[in-house]
């Protein structure tokens, strides 16, 4: 079979002589006025294109951060070395307390930073990638998304370090590069797909890169990174098969809501697991 000049889809079986698909032949339909406004094209619209959204979920993430930070210095914690203590303290997710009933910490660690370093490094990738991910998907799907892929991080690296202390965004930055690879790679757009090529290809390279980071160098929480990327990566699969369009609300809700039954599902499994090792809360 021949693809699409334009797009590089393949093209359905005996179009002896067709050159494009039919999908970018409406697409330049529409483009020339030749089509309503409001008719359906179920694709999603690149984001550097669209440029509806302005970033402002992601700049309240960035915020949160920080503030939470700046008040922990307030407080006397170390700029650059907490303790364990003061992490608990504020929030940090750690087996023995969040498996026996403080699960909220599965949520609060994603906001909490250990050091100025290890902020910036977080407030630097999720500048970027969360504005990509918020212009792509609409700010409230955005924040669903970076919400559900902290949460499923913060699972993780319970399953894979029950007894050790972790902290940070990057469970949920890792899920918005999952979310962001998977789209990519499996939605339809308003645009050649060779144009999304090198954007894919940096995702991949930071997601690569940090995952074999991560496992060299001691003390970096990698089970946080492929919980939310694996999360990410399901969240964006299934939005960009089943509503890649902002205005399907319904299945947008559904799929997030399935995913993070499924990662709860994964929690409620590991306190049953751990849960008699620790006792109760």
């Amino acid at each position: 079979m021949a693809n699409c000049s334009l797009c590089g889809r393949k093209l359905p079986p005996l179009t002896f002589g067709k050159k494009i698909c039919q999908w970018c032949e409406q697409h330049q339909a529409a483009q020339r006025g030749e089509l309503p406004d409001d008719i359906p094209q179920p694709v999603m619209a690149a984001p550097w294109v669209r440029r509806q959204s302005s970033g402002s979920v992601t700049k309240v993430f960035f915020g949160i951060n920080v503030t939470i930070f700046v008040g922990m210095l307030i407080a006397g914690v170390s700029l650059m070395n907490p303790t364990g203590e003061q992490l608990v303290h504020w929030g940090a997710n750690f087996g023995p307390y969040t498996i026996t009933g403080q699960w909220w910490r599965l949520l609060t660690a994603t906001f909490l930073h250990i050091g100025v370093i290890h902020l910036a490094f977080n407030m630097w990738c999720l500048w970027d990638l969360g504005a990509l991910c918020e212009s792509l998907y609409g700010s409230w799907t955005f924040a669903a998304v970076y919400l559900v892929c902290g949460i499923g991080g913060s699972v993780a690296s319970v399953i894979r370090n029950p007894v050790v202390l972790s902290a940070g965004a990057s469970g949920a930055i890792f899920g918005i590069a999952g979310a962001l690879i998977a789209s990519f790679y499996l939605g339809e757009f308003n645009m050649p797909r060779a144009a999304l090529a090198p954007q894919l290809r940096s995702l991949l390279f930071f997601a690569g890169f940090n995952l074999f980071y991560g496992a060299a160098v001691p003390g970096i929480d990698n089970a946080a990174h492929i919980g939310g990327l694996l999360t990410g990566l399901a969240l964006g699969a299934l939005i960009a098969k089943i509503a890649p369009g902002e205005d399907d609300i319904g299945r947008r809700i559904a799929i997030l809501g399935v995913v993070l039954s499924l990662v709860i599902a994964a929690f409620v499994a590991v306190q049953h697991h751990f849960a008699p090792m620790f006792g109760p809360g």
